[in-house]
């Protein structure tokens, strides 16, 4: 398993226990879901005005997010065969994640852990779109939050 992660912000303080963190997120994430072939993960920190320069010019959307994900494979299924899974992009706006757990009353480290599990889970082709499939999403989160230790 290859994990690239990079922080290219400043206005959040991103620690080792943080990076380490997300790092057992996306494992945790691609274990849950029984993927143990040779795969890659790419997950940048960066903050507001970055994540919505990205999210206005891939979405069309002009305005801060907390993530944005680039899945690789449109149908995961028929890319499990291949010798190596390069799974896609991860973006977290560390400034969002912050002012989200404050919101939420938890801590920084359970909002980007959940912000990570919960985009693992899109790059393997998990969605929220309509309400049956957000349900689906959202008990997979919770069970692998909990694994992680990060309860609300």
């Amino acid at each position: 398993m290859n994990i690239l992660l990079s922080n290219h912000q400043d206005k959040v303080k991103i620690s080792d226990e943080l990076m380490a963190l997300i790092r057992q997120g996306i494992v945790a994430t691609l274990e849950s879901e029984e993927i143990y072939e040779d795969v890659e993960v790419s997950l940048l920190l960066i903050d507001n005005k970055e994540i919505k320069h990205l999210n206005n010019e891939y979405r069309n959307v002009n305005e801060s997010t907390d993530v944005l994900s680039f899945p690789m494979y449109d149908n995961l299924e028929e890319a499990l065969d291949e010798d190596y899974l390069y799974l896609g992009d991860i973006v977290i706006s560390g400034e969002q994640a912050v002012e989200q757990a404050k919101d939420y009353g938890h801590s920084v480290e359970r909002e980007i852990g959940y912000l990570t599990v919960h985009s693992v889970l899109h790059l393997l082709g998990y969605d929220h779109i309509d309400e049956e499939d957000k349900k689906v999403m959202r008990k997979r989160e919770e069970e692998i939050l909990e694994k992680m230790n990060l309860k609300r």
